[in-house]
């Protein structure tokens, strides 16, 4: 369907018309002026055979050129639907105290860090991306984008703080999810939520419930254990131990059909977007088509005046 982006442009029909009807009255003029010359066998022998209908064609084509050329100026544009990707992963990592335990090397923190954005290098271009940080609380740092380099600064940017709310951010995940916009598909985006964490909640809703939550949304939830049974952190000069809750972790991702790791290689990563599938939205975007009516005036004053200089040998 053809639709204009500058359609007060289709004024320019105006004059068109004008010419069009000047050139029809003209006619019309003509042949009641020649019915008034009575003696038609000496007309006849007076004035050559004429061109008959190809005299208005040269004229036709020229009109036509009129109308593309004014049609142009409103710059014509067709509908098409443009692909949208809609696929999205939510990164949740832990920043909870005793994510600076040494015993991953060089940290707990910055090994999850580290795998974090081997995972973020591997993700296929086409997929959102979101990032949210958790230990009272659970925050949004970088809403679903295609913007990679967002996510890899915010997981740089990670800093710690006290308590552990898992179950928090599966639910400040699944937020961030709804947010990514239908663009014309049917339904939630297909979504994973990659959690990467090490110790037992201490604050916010439970785990059982953000497990509930999350398969209700069918959104799988893949987490991630680091760290040791023997790991310890100094908190504020007195030594804790900040042993690794596996069991949690592991049910989350059961009860989700998601995937549970106690090691982050980028090859056990590629497993959480590989099954997922895609969901192609479609967004209506004009395309301009100017040339193609700038062409086709092209066309007709070409015929015009070929046709012209054909049967009269001038220029229309």
């Amino acid at each position: 369907m053809i639709r204009f982006l500058a359609p007060w442009w289709l004024l320019a029909w105006l004059p068109v018309l004008v010419v069009a009807g000047v050139y029809v009255w003209r006619q019309f003029r003509q042949r009641s002026y020649a019915i008034r010359f009575t003696n038609v066998d000496l007309l006849r022998t007076l004035a050559p055979k004429g061109l008959g209908w190809r005299r208005h064609a040269a004229a036709a084509a020229f009109l036509l050129s009129l109308v593309a050329l004014a049609s142009a100026m409103a710059r014509p544009s067709v509908d098409r639907k443009e692909p949208l990707e809609r696929a999205t992963v939510m990164l949740a990592i832990d920043v909870s105290l005793s994510m600076q335990a040494d015993d991953v090397a060089p940290t707990r923190i910055q090994a999850a860090q580290e795998a974090a954005k081997a995972f973020v290098d591997e993700l296929p271009l086409t997929y959102n991306l979101g990032l949210v940080s958790f230990a009272k609380s659970a925050n949004v740092l970088v809403p679903p984008t295609k913007d990679r380099a967002a996510v890899l600064a915010g997981i740089d940017g990670l800093t710690l703080a006290e308590a552990t709310a898992t179950g928090e951010a599966v639910f400040t995940s699944l937020d961030a999810i709804r947010s990514v916009p239908a663009d014309g598909a049917d339904g939630a985006p297909p979504a994973r939520i990659v959690l990467l964490s090490d110790g037992y909640r201490t604050s916010g809703r439970s785990i059982e419930d953000a497990a509930a939550a999350a398969s209700s949304a069918n959104v799988p939830v893949s987490t991630i254990a680091f760290g040791t049974d023997t790991g310890v952190v100094d908190i504020r000069g007195q030594l804790q131990r900040v042993p690794v809750d596996r069991l949690s972790l592991q049910q989350l991702a059961e009860t989700t059909k998601g995937y549970f790791y106690e090691a982050a290689s980028v090859g056990e990563l590629k497993q959480v977007y590989e099954d997922m599938g895609s969901s192609i939205g479609h967004r209506i975007e004009p395309r301009e088509v100017t040339q193609w009516y700038a062409g086709a005036a092209l066309l007709f004053g070409l015929v015009a005046a070929g046709l012209s200089l054909l049967w009269t040998s001038r220029l229309p």
